[in-house]
């Protein structure tokens, strides 16, 4: 290999700090046995890109630098889409693919399993993660039920009225108690708030339903989870690893993208200010990233951006894993400084523009034609360019990368469910609680106005009503009973003929 790439090589990953080993420099199909390129420490609340086609290892990369952060007492958060990632509980395997790996990079590979604690949103597969509805927010929600823009703004003005009025929404029940109060007989309270229409209110209930028929109910509620259980370490130093299993929610890739999202914002809003560590408390990846930001509204990608931008100052690094970089907004990939970009395709028209597009976005180096690069590596290898110690970016390296020190296939369903069983969170997170809120204080507000409306019925007289519906007159006061009676009438006619009489004169009698 031409020399004056191991020197840059050196230069760029300078060797002896504490750091992420991701592998060996690669160069015109040579592979240099040295694991030179690193991720300082220090720079993983710098954020950072895993991403590459399918099948080309990203996976096993998001894996790999999991295991080295928790073996430096450094928790991590990561969802497992599909089960694979289960195995990074117990060592690895011994076989030939991971022996002629380890040559290749000159790696000393050695077996090692890593603490690992399982959640799931359905409670099947993990400790059950529950979040509330006021914590979760009408942002992220709007973007769990799919709302445009006008509906997340009628979603915001609930929210703002439950504040104002402090009605807790713990779960869907309280939020479907408060649309139905409002869109009836509490509506006049909205009108300082600008109103809601029945028709949207009628969308928010139908989306509502259509979420709680895919399990939403189990994770809208209480307890909620508290989320300085992923910042465990170890009594041996070693970080915790929380996996995410979502293989029972699959199909619902809003939801638990989403989720994670709000994991990520609580986070930001809850730890305190640490500025630059040595190493983080907590890293967080997010895969399958492109979920995140399908049809997300503007405000929802805004504050995307904002707790990415501001989340490293808590301490905390973020990393997206996805299929293309096109697949994260602009203004948050600008806040990514580590890259690993596995091998991008280039089949359609639009393929080999996202492929030239990816290529304009690393740093210039004379040792590699990028976009060639990318569409000639293999499984496990990767370009990357990560920052320095001193912040800045070092120039891509084609890399084959090390292999995983746990075991690279999922944990079989007795060996997952025996995991299950002794988990302390699993035992914590049970049990579902069921206090007052929403639903209960608009309950009882319905039935003192109902008790209010007897009380006052009570006090005024019951007459039958008339067939033409019209309201029943006042009984007949004791003077105009006496005054309408036979014989008062026939008094007065006397009377009033003998006056009459007296006046005019008696009758001409007929001839």
């Amino acid at each position: 290999m031409d020399p004056k790439v191991i020197e840059d090589a050196r230069a760029a990953f300078p060797q002896g700090i504490p750091a992420i080993t991701l592998g060996a420099v690669l160069h015109e199909g040579e592979c240099h046995p040295e694991p030179l390129v690193t991720i300082p420490l220090s720079m993983m609340t710098r954020h950072g890109l895993i991403a590459g086609a399918t099948g080309t290892g990203k996976t096993k990369t998001l894996q790999l630098v999991a295991e080295q952060l928790s073996a430096a007492g450094v928790p991590v958060f990561l969802a497992d889409i599909k089960g694979d990632v289960s195995g990074i509980a117990v060592p690895g395997e011994t076989g030939s693919r991971i022996t002629q790996r380890a040559t290749d990079t000159g790696y000393a590979w050695e077996a090692k399993g890593f603490p690992v604690e399982f959640l799931s949103l359905t409670g099947q597969h993990g400790a059950q993660l529950r979040a509330t509805v006021s914590s979760f927010g009408p942002l992220l929600l709007s973007k769990v039920l799919g709302l445009n823009d006008t509906q997340t703004s009628v979603l915001t003005l609930v929210f703002k009225y439950c504040d104002d009025q402090k009605l807790l929404l713990l779960d869907f029940a309280d939020l479907r108690a408060v649309l139905q109060y409002l869109s009836g007989p509490g509506a006049d309270a909205l009108k300082e708030y600008g109103g809601m229409s029945k028709a949207t209110v009628g969308v928010l209930l139908r989306e509502m339903v259509e979420l709680e028929s895919q399990g939403a109910e189990a994770f809208f509620g209480e307890p909620e989870f508290d989320l300085q259980d992923l910042l465990s370490v170890t009594s041996e130093g070693r970080g915790l690893v929380s996996v995410l299993e979502l293989q029972d929610t699959q199909d619902k890739p809003a939801l638990f993208s989403t989720f994670m999202m709000w994991m990520l914002a609580r986070l930001y809003a809850t730890l305190p200010e640490v500025g630059d560590l040595d190493k983080p408390k907590l890293v967080f990846f997010f895969d399958e990233a492109h979920l995140l930001f399908s049809n997300a509204s503007k405000d929802f990608t805004e504050q995307v951006e904002q707790v990415v931008r501001l989340v490293r100052s808590k301490g905390v690094g973020v990393f997206f894993v996805t299929q293309s970089p096109k697949d994260v907004p602009p203004d948050v990939l600008g806040q990514l400084g580590n890259r690993v970009q596995h091998a991008l395709r280039a089949f359609t028209p639009d393929d080999e523009k996202a492929l030239r597009a990816a290529a304009r976005t690393f740093p210039k180096t004379d040792h590699y034609d990028v976009q060639a690069i990318l569409t000639s590596l293999g499984i496990g290898e990767a370009l990357i360019t990560t920052l320095t110690k001193r912040g800045t970016p070092t120039p891509p390296f084609a890399t084959r990368l090390i292999p995983p020190a746990a075991r690279m296939s999922p944990l079989d369903a007795d060996e997952l469910a025996a995991r299950i069983a002794g988990s302390k969170q699993v035992r914590h997170y049970a049990t579902d609680i069921d206090r007052e809120s929403a639903r209960e204080l608009l309950l009882e507000r319905a039935e003192e106005d109902a008790r209010q409306a007897a009380a006052e019925a009570a006090k005024e007289p019951i007459g039958v009503p008339t067939r033409s519906g019209r309201s029943p007159k006042e009984p007949p006061s004791v003077a105009e009973q006496v005054f309408k009676s036979p014989l008062t009438r026939t008094i007065l006619g006397t009377i009033t003929r003998s006056l009459m009489g007296a006046l005019v004169g008696a009758p001409r009698r007929r001839r």
